[in-house]
């Protein structure tokens, strides 16, 4: 495989020492020295690629909480950028076994498992986690191997919720299936039926074209092999 790999890049190795002599001798070229040679090789795309899963969640997670107007916000594992924006609106608290650190203004870091989190039943009035409740219990982040890791997770979350608090919770969403050790795929009934006792508020989600669809029936993501579910639910 590795030799393969390595076959299919040869024209762009030779693109790039081309163009490397082709610079060097340029008038005001700098000195390149070979140790600092660094080649990009796939990065001339005719447009500009991106994760659709999380490009979407985390947009629509921030609009959703700057909409709100909370004071502060408990963020449970999700993408370290979305947490960081989410410090420039309001006092951000992130949890997670790998805890961040960074002296990052309005931001508070804390190790802490979504199995077992630091906080009293009903504590939080805004709370995040997206696109990590389909990892628990897979050990693919050093945490314990548990079939019931996403149930369970939810269970969590619930649980800390506070009394018309807002849950924004994203994973991914298809056919049922356990792709070890990497993530779990539930149905959107699934996550309705883990989270029976709390009012779903909107369900939206990224189709298998990459496709946002807002504020849509969970009915609609049922055929879906591998989308993201966006739920946001309240206590």
């Amino acid at each position: 495989m590795k030799f393969k790999l390595k076959l299919k890049n040869i024209p762009k190795y030779w693109r790039f020492f081309s163009e490397l002599h082709k610079y060097e001798s340029m008038t005001g070229a700098e000195n390149v020295s070979r140790r600092d040679l660094y080649p990009c090789l796939d990065d001339r795309t005719s447009t500009t690629s991106f994760d659709t899963h999380y490009f979407y969640q985390d947009i629509w997670a921030f609009r959703k909480i700057f909409e709100s107007g909370t004071k502060s916000h408990v963020d449970v594992g999700s993408k370290v950028d979305y947490v960081g924006f989410l410090t420039t609106i309001t006092k951000t608290t992130f949890i997670d076994i790998r805890p961040l650190i960074t002296d990052l203004p309005n931001f508070e870091g804390k190790a802490g498992s979504i199995l077992e989190m630091p906080y009293e039943n009903g504590a939080i009035s805004s709370l995040s986690c997206l696109h990590v409740a389909e990892h628990i219990g897979l050990g693919r982040y050093g945490d314990p191997l548990d079939p019931l890791g996403t149930v369970k997770a939810c269970q969590e979350l619930k649980r800390v919720l506070a009394p018309g608090g807002n849950l924004y919770f994203a994973l991914p969403i298809g056919k049922p299936r356990v792709c070890f050790n990497a993530h779990r795929v539930h149905s959107p009934d699934q996550i309705l039926e883990y989270f029976s006792d709390l009012k779903l508020v909107e369900f939206s989600f990224v189709n298998d074209q990459g496709n946002f669809l807002q504020n849509v029936s969970p009915a609609d993501a049922r055929n879906a092999k591998y989308g993201c579910g966006l739920f946001q639910f309240t206590k």
